[in-house]
């Protein structure tokens, strides 16, 4: 496809603004760390919920969302539980209040809090840089997967190289153009550039949602959509079996639901929501969405920031999603998703840009997912740094660096981090496999050390390095070693793995020092099994009161699943003409959002 000049001038003019912003404001990132990681403290907590809602409204994700709502239509808003979507609900509701209470700079040295600077305390620590480091470079690479597939699309020119003896294609030379800008005013900003940028980001994907959503409900009828879809494809109700046949429209549909292993979709749900739990517990993995909760100027706005994110999200997101998968789906074209490998369900999403969304409209669609790539690049390129910074050279290296120094520190880490995951983004071939691979086998090595770490005083230093590292190298071996086994198969057998290695880890070694126990308890109050400190607080302070909303915090996060969910159906079902559904979704949404008002927003505190 040809671009027109209108649309590749709003393309230039917004790229040119946004490395301007970075700049513009890079003075204030100077002055520290605090300044460049986390914004000074002294960010707002709604530009930073905008700016987390943007870092997570990703042209990769957005691609693979619109090939899962294309094959397993109005039941493809379950799928995102895998990741688990409802992450940012457990924040709301408890975990960012508990994580802001800390006053860090990054999850790592959070950790000094809970388990005090001992040799447990040392080697947890370095356990959570080595896994943020590895997810920071596996989210690089599955972000330089899609902004590749994306590009090639629609921008008319072959700079396809070879380089050394490396062939270097088209689709791999504009994802290096392309993040190489977004690391320029990333690295020259720090977080006040990622937020601004972000912000204005936001901003311009909210109108492209919008526009979409209606070009789509214009160019399409319902009828035209019943002709093109199978029984069920509207229907969020599910079963055992996704009973989903399309042999008689797309047969290569039904090849595609067998390899991405959601057959069994009830299978997939239990796993899914058993492995949504304890993630969710467990907190952010250390990236973008801890950082902007650390970042917050208190624990009451970290929550704040936290539920704002869904409420700003969902709409304008599934409205895009749903308007692209359906004129995909009513116009479909096997020719013109056709690879080498078959048909690629994931280019859906360039594919219906380039042919059905009119000139002007289409520049600013196109500024707006290349900027929602930048966002979530962006995110990641200023979170991994922090760890290699603040938790490697200043802590073992230069505990008397400079200001300066970390600063530039910093530049250097985020060159490499960026260098490294785009070396490792030329090994993938599909986003979707990036996705499981982070979801099913990454998480699964995270969750239950970090679960254990909030609920269970027993739970040491040497407990969670052991959790985390036999969790991290199952991680990276289950998946070679049984590369047939699926996410049903692997996930559970990398979480026993890291169970058992946080258990042995912990039992077999003394529990950490009383008084950091009893400090991280006074200050954070999680609820959980902490009888034993709490009882050696009161000793001293009768009047103490232990956290005992357990029941309340967990009732508040299954009405904010539900509250969430409404707002992710309720675009679709407007855009596909669902509308009794449509409406079932917002009655849904008013009667939670008044729940939440009542029982959580009302009792927020620091």
């Amino acid at each position: 496809m040809k671009l027109h000049y209108i649309d590749i001038s709003i393309i230039i003019a917004y790229i040119i603004l946004t490395i301007f912003i970075g700049f513009w404001i890079s003075k204030k990132a100077k002055k520290n760390l605090d300044s460049y990681f986390l914004g000074g403290k002294n960010l707002p907590w709604y530009m930073l919920g905008l700016s987390n809602a943007s870092g997570q409204f990703d042209i990769s994700g957005t691609m693979m969302m619109v090939a899962w709502l294309f094959v397993y239509g109005v039941k493809s808003a379950w799928i995102p539980w895998l990741w688990p979507v409802w992450n940012q609900v457990f924040l709301m509701v408890f975990l960012a209040v508990w994580l802001r209470r800390s006053n860090v700079l990054t999850g790592a040295e959070w950790l000094k809090t809970r388990f005090g600077t001992g040799r447990g305390a040392t080697l947890s620590h370095i356990s959570v840089v080595i896994f943020a480091i590895i997810a920071v470079i596996g989210f690089i690479a599955y972000a330089f997967e899609g902004i590749g597939k994306f590009a090639t699309t629609f921008l008319p020119w072959d700079l396809s190289v070879t380089l050394i003896g490396i062939a270097i294609t088209s689709e791999r030379m504009y994802a290096l153009l392309i993040m190489g800008i977004t690391t320029i005013y990333v690295i020259k900003g720090g977080m006040y550039s990622v937020v601004m940028t972000e912000v204005l980001q936001f901003t311009i994907m909210t109108i492209s949602g919008i526009a979409i959503g209606i070009i789509a409900m214009n160019l399409v009828s319902g009828e035209q959509i019943a002709a093109a879809i199978p029984d069920g494809w509207k229907s969020l109700v599910f079963s055992w079996h996704l009973d989903l046949d399309w042999s008689k429209l797309i047969p290569e549909v039904n090849e595609k639901i067998k390899n991405d292993g959601y057959g069994m979709f009830g299978a997939f749900m239990m796993m899914a929501i058993f492995r949504g739990i304890f993630v969710s517990i467990a907190g952010p993995v250390p990236g973008y969405d801890m950082q902007r909760v650390l970042a917050a100027k208190s624990p009451k706005e970290a929550a704040l920031m936290s539920g704002s994110v869904s409420l700003a999200l969902y709409f304008p997101r599934y409205l895009m999603i749903t308007g692209l998968a359906v004129i995909g789906l009513v116009y479909f074209n096997a020719g013109d998703i056709m690879t080498s490998d078959g048909l690629d369900f994931e280019k859906i999403l360039p594919f219906t840009l380039s042919n059905y969304i009119p000139v002007g409209l289409l520049g600013l669609v196109l500024a707006g997912l290349i900027a929602a790539f930048m966002s979530t690049f962006a995110a990641n390129v200023n979170a991994g740094p922090a760890y290699i910074v603040n938790d490697i050279y200043k802590r073992f290296i230069n505990p008397n660096a400079s200001n300066t120094k970390l600063v530039q520190m910093s530049y250097f880490a985020s060159f490499a981090i960026v260098i490294i995951g785009i070396i490792t983004g030329f090994f993938i071939s599909s986003i979707n496999d990036v996705f499981l691979w982070i979801t099913g086998a990454l998480f699964g090595g995270y969750a239950i050390s970090n679960v254990l770490k909030w609920i269970w005083w027993r739970f040491n230093g040497y407990g969670f390095f052991w959790g985390m590292i036999s969790g991290l190298l199952a991680a990276l071996i289950i998946p070679k070693a049984l590369p047939d086994s699926g996410f049903l198969i692997s996930f559970p057998i990398i979480f026993g793995i890291s169970a058992v290695g946080s258990f042995l880890g912990s039992l077999l070694t003394k529990p950490d020092e009383e008084q950091i126990l009893i400090d991280f308890y006074r200050n954070v109050r999680p609820w959980g099994f902490w009888k034993p400190i709490i009882t050696k607080i009161k000793q001293t302070d009768p009047d103490f009161e232990p956290n005992k909303q357990f029941y309340r915090d967990m009732f508040n996060s299954l009405i904010g699943i539900v509250w969430q969910m409404g707002l992710t159906v309720a675009p679709i079902f407007l855009v596909i003409r669902e509308f009794t559904n449509m409406w079932l979704a917002i009655g849904t949404i008013a009667i939670t959002s008044i729940i939440l008002k009542v029982n959580w927003y009302d009792k927020l505190e620091d």
